[in-house]
């Protein structure tokens, strides 16, 4: 599909010129900068190096200080804790962070996660019944689920159950009845970017704040936090963007066998990248979850044993690979159900449903559906009963959730974000939902909403590259949502030689820069229709390492003909 581009808007040159000198960036860098309102030197300093002691008071967050008094009553009490959590990179790090914090003060705590199949997402019925069965806590943390649970918390108070709820889900106009909700989305508060790792950070951080454990390195599992904000897809921005920068160092030097054994099986490297947590070592935590029970994954994290660390790796490297594998099976399936189904000219939004797709596999496979067409889109599996669950992704600019809460008298539950949610409704209502969802997307878009859009940030000229361009890049990073990596163009630019054809559809290319070669990567480039050089090209720069060495290489994400 073809994308619009949108060139960047002139700013002050007299402000890039300064930031470059000021602080040794190239210009493009610095451009970058100002276009993130980031044009004065208190401003960009604090972005290019954040710092740990900048994190404000944890107490700000909603009903932190009740939750404190709990968690303190319950240590002093040595009461049976449960921290009750979720299938996902988010929720087995935010379990991982609260259990070793409360075990470092000598906590009687155990953990519990729902199977994603039987029981479905977070506080359900079958999920607490279960919990209940196989363990009797007098406290329970719900971490990463809770917010919208209320009959289920409800239950657990009536069975003399005290919960706290530790969450970063969108609030609904009936909140649960608990000790504490800490959800900063409750007063859409300045830490509302957080995802739930973050809030149980900022929950050991208060309880250490007010007992104090010496020996305690609250630091060490910053490694965690960052790789759930990655891999959560919440804004890289505020105090995330600390979380995230200081825990990707945290994790080259990691004390937790589980996540350098995974690190080892993902071939992840020093220095780590906010690509390497999102592409290489979520996806391999959230396999065993995907696919079944995602306690592999728990463990792999809470463990301490180097050799069962090992194991737990390769077996998520297993499930990894089976993980492709039903992906790629299922994609298939619905990309033949979207041929005939969706007609781009009547349907706004892309609704697929169909019995025995495999419900871990959904949200990925929404996301690239999601990323082809640029449509709002939700994939529904049924089971044999005809009852199903779903994971849907959006378009910039429309809410998938408020696009949900139009239709969900046809829905038994829905919940999420903006850009991500998750559904279960009845095969039944199936047709009918798809018809109404589709309606509520057209009331929530416009035509040029449904047009794919590359937002450019800075213009390069390849003659004057040099190898400093990488280094000043990295000081923008972490890159993540709402901190994306610059996409940058040339114009005009022509390869030294033919592209080369690589698996009959990537591009490989060189570029002239000054009195050396840049080497291109043009991901499923390759089509009888590119237009004949000179080129404007679209890209992102990145760092290629190949046996050991490290080079600058483009990996363009579109080309056109020269304008």
């Amino acid at each position: 599909m073809q994308r619009r581009w949108i060139l960047p808007k002139p700013v002050d040159p007299f402000a890039v010129g300064r930031l470059a000198a000021e602080f040794g960036v190239p210009l493009f860098v610095a451009e970058c900068l100002v276009r993130k309102e980031l044009s004065t030197l208190e401003l960009a300093g604090p972005y290019l190096q954040p710092r740990l002691r900048s994190l404000g008071d944890p107490n700000l967050l909603p009903q932190m200080r009740q939750a404190i008094r709990r968690i303190e009553q319950a240590l002093r009490s040595n009461e049976p804790i449960l921290l009750f959590g979720d299938y996902d990179v988010d929720g087995v790090a935010s379990l991982t962070v609260m259990y070793r914090t409360l075990v470092a003060y000598g906590a009687r705590v155990n953990c519990f996660l729902p199977l994603r199949a039987e029981e479905g997402y977070g506080l359900s019925a079958a999920g607490v019944d279960r919990c209940l069965k196989e363990y009797q806590p007098s406290l329970l943390i719900a971490i990463d689920c809770g917010t919208s649970s209320t009959t289920e918390i409800a239950r657990l108070q009536s069975e003399g159950i005290d919960v706290i709820v530790l969450d970063h889900h969108e609030p609904g106009s009936d909140l649960p009845d608990c000790v504490a909700l800490v959800n900063p989305k409750l007063d859409n508060s300045e830490y509302s970017y957080l995802c739930s790792a973050g809030i149980a950070f900022k929950t050991a951080h208060a309880l250490l704040k007010a007992n104090p454990l010496p020996n305690f390195q609250l630091k060490e599992l910053l490694d965690l936090v960052a790789l759930a904000t990655l891999c959560d897809l919440v804004p890289v921005v505020g105090e995330n963007r600390i979380l995230v920068r200081h825990g990707l160092k945290q994790m080259a030097v990691t004390r937790w066998p589980g996540l350098a054994a995974l690190m080892a099986v993902a071939g992840v490297h020093t220095p780590v990248t906010g690509a390497d947590a999102g592409f290489r070592l979520g996806p391999r935590i959230n396999a065993s979850g995907r696919l079944g029970n995602a306690w592999d994954s728990l463990q792999l994290l809470l463990t301490n044993d180097p050799a069962e660390a090992t194991s737990l790796a390769n077996r998520l490297e297993m499930s990894n690979r089976e993980r492709q594998t039903v992906e790629r099976a299922v994609t298939r399936e619905v990309e033949e159900w979207i041929e005939t189904h969706f007609d781009p000219a009547r349907h706004v939004a892309i609704v697929a449903g169909a019995r025995d797709w495999h419900t871990g596999v959904l949200g990925i496979v929404a996301s690239r559906v999601m990323r082809r067409y640029h449509r709002p889109s939700l994939i529904v599996g049924f089971d044999e009963t005809g009852a199903g669950r779903g994971s849907g992704r959006s378009i910039e600019g429309m809410s998938l959730v408020d696009a949900l809460g139009r239709c969900s008298g046809l829905l038994e539950q829905f919940g999420g974000h903006e850009m991500a949610a998750g559904v279960t409704m009845q095969e039944s209502q199936f047709e009918s939902f798809r018809t109404a969802f589709d309606a509520a997307a057209r009331q929530l878009t416009d035509s040029e909403m449904l047009v794919p859009r590359l937002h450019l940030d800075a213009e390069l000229d390849l003659e004057s590259f040099d190898d400093g361009f990488l280094d000043g890049q990295a000081m923008l990073e972490p890159f993540g949502n709402s901190n994306t990596q610059p996409i940058l163009f040339a114009r005009e630019v022509t390869p030294v030689s033919e592209p080369r054809v690589i698996k009959e559809k990537h591009l490989r290319l060189q570029f002239p820069a000054g009195r050396s070669r840049l080497d291109g990567i043009f991901f499923n480039g390759a089509s009888p229709n590119l237009p004949k050089p000179p080129w404007d090209i679209a890209f992102n720069l990145e760092r290629n390492t190949y046996n050991g060495r490290v080079a600058p290489q483009l990996q363009i994400l579109d080309l056109r003909a020269a304008t």
